[in-house]
């Protein structure tokens, strides 16, 4: 049994009747293309299923695990460059981290070496991204759809990560992928405006949520499983994640997604990172509020954001308040507790949307 992150509620215990599938694992590793001599460097605590599970998968095909005590991002510089690591598995606050570090710090090691660079457990920005390959082979990049609950689902090979922004891929090996809308029926149209809730079937799927099996009933259809992710498909099949189902925003009856926002902030040269979520609202029910993390010696301001906003987004998407912080608070694992950033807002109510 692994416990969930728990960034939009408490963290659920998702546990597993039997082992893995060993066809699926080896299915997945060798779309991916890992190598028995590949070194896989650790970027995060074990005990979240994404870097303990690449680990794990890693010392199954004779592969060496270097670990690193705790996490420091020139430190992490410093033993890719001695081990000559070749793979990783990373959420993006490591990675923001290790690209943020000083020109002249990272100008002292060669990251040459990474060949497998696997993007998950929260969306990198299409900003970070960039980030990344600036740094590293961008032939290394991969990403990662998944969860706890259900597994590595999709898979966007480095070919498609420039052409393809915002999407993560298509299905891994072994899995099917199901979209369904709120009347129950299978979306079959593509594009932006064709969503749907993201439900999986493959034998990585978990077997119940400890002592909530009401819950598992409630996100079970048909066979398939959803942890109440939302996204649409392009027209060659790419699926692209617009937001979990709890976090979306409804302000005057219109959907808003604030993944979409938070990539669109994140691509200021003055935002560190964002935060976007759903205040409460009399007249609109809810309104965008950002929290803003700024880059060291910046002097942005609202005015600036709103302005680099307009250029982005559409106007019911610009936020409508920000409020600055200096450091997000995040779970260990690195994903964002945006409940703990909500609350003050909705403090009183009996809704929270």
């Amino acid at each position: 049994m692994t416990y969930t992150s728990g960034t939009t509620g408490k963290p659920k215990g998702a546990y597993r009747r039997t082992a893995a599938d060993p066809r699926a694992g080896a299915a997945l590793m060798q779309h991916i293309g890992y190598l028995p001599d590949d070194i896989y460097l650790t970027t995060g605590p074990l005990y979240h299923s994404g870097p303990g599970g690449f680990a794990a998968s890693a010392i199954a095909i004779g592969q060496t695990v270097v670990l690193q005590r705790k996490f420091d991002p020139e430190d992490w510089l410093r033993m890719l460059q001695l081990h000559r690591a070749t793979s990783t598995f990373s959420a993006p606050t490591p990675i923001r981290m290790i690209c943020n570090v000083a020109d002249e710090v990272k100008g002292k090691y060669d990251t040459s070496s990474m060949r497998v660079m696997i993007a998950n457990a929260a969306p990198w920005s299409f900003a970070l991204k960039q980030q990344y390959v600036a740094d590293f082979p961008p032939e290394s990049l991969f990403e990662v759809y998944g969860s706890t609950e259900l597994g590595v689902n999709t898979v966007l090979r480095p070919e498609d990560q420039m052409r393809k922004p915002g999407s993560c891929g298509k299905e891994a090996p072994l899995v099917e992928i199901r979209l369904y809308d709120d009347l129950g029926n299978i979306v079959t149209d593509t594009g932006p405006e064709a969503t749907g809730e993201v439900f999986v079937r493959s034998t990585a799927v978990f077997a119940d949520y400890y002592k909530q099996h009401d819950k598992f009933e409630e996100d079970h259809r048909d066979g398939f499983q959803t942890v109440g992710d939302i996204a649409y498909r392009d027209d060659e099949g790419f699926i692209y994640i617009c937001d979990r189902k709890k976090d979306m925003i409804i302000s005057g009856g219109m959907n808003i997604y604030p993944a979409e926002i938070e990539a669109a902030l994140e691509s200021h040269p003055d935002i560190y990172e964002a935060a976007v979520f759903g205040i409460p609202s009399d007249d609109w029910g809810e309104l965008v509020h950002a929290v803003i993390v700024k880059r060291e010696g910046s002097d942005l301001d609202e005015d600036g954001v709103k302005t680099h906003s307009r250029e982005h987004l559409a106007s019911y998407k610009i936020p409508r308040s920000i409020s600055w912080i200096d450091e997000l608070p995040k779970t260990g694992s690195g994903k964002i507790l945006k409940r703990d950033l909500r609350k003050p807002y909705w403090e009183g109510r009996a809704s929270n949307v």
